[in-house]
């Protein structure tokens, strides 16, 4: 009847072109009535007048396909209103506390207005304001199950051991002796007779619904152990050791191979030892040959052992995979890199470059054995067909001082016979280069500890990467450029793509080492969510990785993928297990779906509270627009491309966002390989940079950027105006014998290979479209160039700072027209920029004492001889001058 009710409300509101839904209601994005949940989004709080929204949060694992009807919302008509009903009975499908988000068009994630009274964390809750007991159960020894309100309300519940029932899961009764009171909240319940504390156990509470699965977080709390895991020689006793974590087996078996596909050469079970782990002492050394598990139990929900999936199992631990599906190799650690003969790079000085092995060398004029390695991607000496260098070579002249790989610990590739098989004559496929192997980015680890196999040079063994890989860290810190590795902590590559893959975590506890719901069911938006929280050895596992590709390799710092799901005290630890001069930033984003962690102010985090630099996208879209598909140029290209938002342009260049503590809080950027492509954003027409730029506001956005303050990264290829037209906007299903596979076409172009590949070619050209060059590309590479050197020059320190710029520290120019900025920073640097359709006159400028040297325009940058016989190149300070811009336009002086 309720739900009726609220029916007839919108049907009205609908026939009489208004809304009956309150203010309150639309900021908060949400109303409830009786046992439904209506969403609400308010087009004017906004500020956007969208083409179709959809809803997405935690309750849909964050889904974010727009055409699912679960989360398609509709238009009232007459009405800037759009709701989507959801039945909820009892809080059951959307749970209070649920974080949840918007989005429209063909993906933009909108931020929450800022009066909405349920923000948090760039997210809006539901059911922010509702109070309600809560139960949860958990194992802590055989003999103590702790039952308690995760909230800290006083219980609900009594002493009496008669009114509890406890059972195992084969549904049999285990009597309570007693209740005891331990703490507010929390109450002792003593079995009759010890338990088995791997077992699966449920209790019932009478006068309270339902029952409550005994998790096991009081006892995995506890298990940690810092022996060496993974397979090991040790030349003291001439022995290899194999160890193990798997606190819930029965048994453990490890396999033994020669050669990989060969039958086991010996099978060994593993014994049990402390805190959780199996161990396997092998006499003599067994380097090189290769392994795998089965691990035994009970089938219970939550389990994945041998007996329930008939499947074997690799070391998490591995130093060595085979292609993921394969077996794990026993391979010997690398002797670390040299360091870097200047030292480390300090966050404020980073000018980090991003870029991905495959994508890098795939051009490039080597043999096809070094295309796609890491051998491949330093090899020197190489040059274009224009006589440009390109490759290794290109990277030393444009002058950053960090390489950022994107990830290389092994990931997921689906097999090549089951693509092949699907794809091979699928003319999308062929013509996206991606018919005959599967092309990934590289978010989906399997092994955190090995490296990608298949960065191997064509033909070598398994393993050989490793060592192309420190000699790649070597390369680098030889020109004195520091080594950055994308990690992946947040999900693994067991639930990918909705499959389910047996490679380690999945096949040993699923309950340790993931978040999981009452079922003990994976949750998360890409499948699994690592739990690194009251998980000791999970946070070993994240920090070991760390620091063995420090320790092992030589590599100087990390960007962390979605670091918000990873929480922050384990963030605090890694800071701590490498060092202050290490560098760590990543992405802030996004809300888990454990209610329990977004719900503890020690585990979730955001810009705010912070423990790492953190991807400010807030500098991002101020400079050239959001990461949602552009629809008009004037709107959608940031204050570069003339939307004209100068105040919030400002913050950006001034680290003055409420988030930006400091200079260094944050970590500016253009685009960055899961955006578009700054050339298709501003592509003369149909948003395909491969037609054309437009060039001027390309350049004032690279301007903007390196004329801002803190660290700053770039998205490989940008230099040189890379783009990704030749993928188009379209969203596509694919099917293998495995399952679907999902395309976004040019707006995500995570799994298309051609889209993503450097043109090396386009070096040394400029525009001559008659010979298929449509672009200035050397210009705009020589104008790149030219900002890196201004950045890392004497006068460009102004830039490098890691305190919050003081007051004056910029001394803005602003006329009337808000398509006109200019700026002093810090009285040494004079930028003006026009990003309208006229010239801009700037009257009035008070310079500083000194000379000024004009050292850029529209053409190019020159800080070391200065632009030359133009008006207003040498300007003396210490009077008033009025300057004009052309339109679009941007000029740079520097005081000697």
């Amino acid at each position: 009847m309720k739900t009726f009710i609220l029916l007839s409300l919108v049907i009205s509101a609908v026939l009489h072109g208004r809304s009956n839904f309150n203010a309150g209601q639309r900021l908060a994005g949400y109303t409830q009535n009786g046992d439904t949940v209506t969403f609400i989004f308010d087009a004017t709080f906004y500020k956007r007048s969208p083409r179709r929204v959809a809803v997405t949060g935690a309750f849909r694992h964050w889904n974010d396909d727009m055409n699912a009807e679960a989360g398609k919302m509709r238009r009232l008509i007459g009405t800037h209103i759009w709701i989507k009903s959801i039945p909820n009975p009892a809080n059951s499908r959307i749970k209070p506390h649920t974080p949840f988000k918007f989005r429209i068009d063909d993906g933009e994630w909108l931020e929450p207005p800022a009066t909405s009274p349920n923000k948090k964390d760039g997210n809006l809750i539901y059911g922010y304001d509702i109070k309600q007991q809560r139960y949860k159960a958990e194992i802590v020894r055989p003999d103590f199950i702790r039952l308690y309100d995760p909230d800290g309300r006083p219980p609900a519940y009594d002493y009496n051991p008669a009114h509890y029932t406890l059972k195992n899961s084969r549904g049999d009764s285990i009597p309570l002796q007693k209740i005891l009171y331990t703490a507010p909240g929390h109450l002792q319940l003593v079995p009759a007779r010890p338990l088995d504390i791997r077992r699966l156990y449920f209790i019932s509470i009478a006068g309270v619904a339902g029952k409550l699965p005994v998790k096991y977080d009081g006892w995995f709390r506890t298990l940690y152990s810092d022996k060496p895991l993974g397979a090991n020689y040790n030349d003291d006793d001439s022995h290899t050791m194999i160890r193990l974590f798997a606190p819930r087996a029965d048994s453990v078996v490890v396999y033994l191979y020669k050669t990989v596909g060969d039958l086991p050469a010996k099978t060994v079970p593993m014994n049990a030892a402390a805190d959780g782990l199996w161990e396997a002492r092998l006499v003599g050394d067994w380097e090189g040959w290769y392994y795998d598990f089965a691990a035994f139990g009970p089938d219970e929900p939550g389990n994945h052992f041998y007996d329930q999936i008939k499947q074997h199992f690799t070391d998490p631990w591995a130093r060595v995979s085979v292609d993921t599906w394969g077996p794990a190799r026993i391979w010997p650690k690398m002797k670390p890199a040299a360091p870097l003969k200047n030292g480390p790079v300090k966050m404020q000085d980073l000018i980090a470059y991003e870029v991905h092995i495959q994508d890098f060398t795939h051009n490039l004029p080597l043999p096809d054995s070094l295309k796609g390695t890491f051998r491949g991607f330093v090899q020197s000496g190489l040059r274009n067909a224009a006589g440009a260098p390109v490759g290794f070579d290109h990277l030393l002249e444009l002058g950053i001082n960090a390489v950022h790989l994107m990830p290389v610990q092994e990931y997921l590739h689906y097999p090549d016979k089951e693509w092949q098989a699907a794809f091979k004559d699928d003319p999308y496929m062929r013509e996206q280069g991606i018919n005959l192997k599967n092309y990934q980015w590289g978010y989906r680890t399997s092994h955190a500890f090995a490296l990608e196999s298949r960065y191997r040079v064509k033909g070598s063994a398994w393993g050989s990467q490793n060592r192309d890989f420190r000699n790649l860290v070597q390369a680098f810190h030889d020109h004195g450029i520091a080594v950055l590795v994308d990690v992946v902590f947040n999900h693994t590559a067991e639930r990918m793509d909705g499959r389910q893959m047996y490679f380690n975590f999945s096949a040993i506890d699923v309950p340790y080492f993931y978040r999981t719901d009452d079922r003990f069911d994976y949750i998360g938006a890409y499948g699994t969510e690592t739990k690194s929280e009251e998980r000791p050895m999970m946070q070993r596992w994240i920090i070991e990785q760390v620091t063995d590709l420090k320790n092992q390799y030589g590599i100087d710092g990390i960007r962390i993928d979605l670091a918000g799901q990873t929480d922050e005290q384990t963030l605090r630890a890694l800071r701590m297990a490498v060092g202050p001069d290490f560098i760590i930033y990543g992405e802030p984003w996004m809300a888990s779906a454990d209610p329990d962690f977004e719900n503890n102010p020690d585990w979730d985090w955001y810009k705010e509270d912070a423990p790492i630099t953190f991807f400010q996208d807030e500098s991002r879209n101020a400079f050239k627009g959001p990461t949602s598909n552009p629809q008009n140029k004037q709107t959608d290209r940031g204050y570069a491309g003339g939307d004209g938002h100068r105040e919030t342009v400002k913050k950006a260049l001034a680290a003055g966002f409420a988030s930006d503590k400091t200079a260094i809080s944050g970590i500016n950027y253009l685009d960055i390989h899961d955006n578009w492509a700054l050339a298709d954003r501003f592509a003369k027409k149909d948003w395909n940079g491969l037609r054309g730029v437009d060039e001027i506001p390309y350049k004032i956005a690279a301007t903007l950027l390196f004329t801002s303050v803190g660290p700053i990264v770039l998205h490989g290829g940008s230099e040189f105006m890379r783009s990704k037209g030749i993928a188009p906007l379209v969203e596509l299903t694919k099917h293998t014998a495995g399952g679907s596979i999902w395309i976004h076409g040019k707006r995500d172009t995570y799994n298309l290979a051609r889209a993503n590949r450097f043109i090396w070619k386009n070096l040394g050209h400029n525009a001559n479209p008659d010979s298929g060059f449509f672009g200035n590309y050397q210009n705009m590479n020589d104008f790149w160039r030219g900002l890196i050197a201004l950045r890392k020059s004497p006068a460009g320190r102004v830039f490098r700072i890691a305190s919050k710029p003081p007051e004056g520290y910029y001394r803005w120019l602003e006329p009337s027209d808000t398509h006109l900025l200019g700026y002093f920073v810090d009285n040494r640097i004079l930028v003006l920029l026009n990003t309208g359709n006229k010239p801009g006159i700037f009257k009035d400028i008070v310079f500083p004492e000194g000379e000024w040297q004009l050292i850029g325009d529209n053409q190019g940058i020159d800080c070391i001889n200065g632009l030359t016989g133009l008006p207003d190149s040498q300007l003396d300070g210490g009077q008033t001058i009025s300057l004009t811009v052309p339109a679009p336009g941007l000029k740079i002086w520097m005081r000697r």
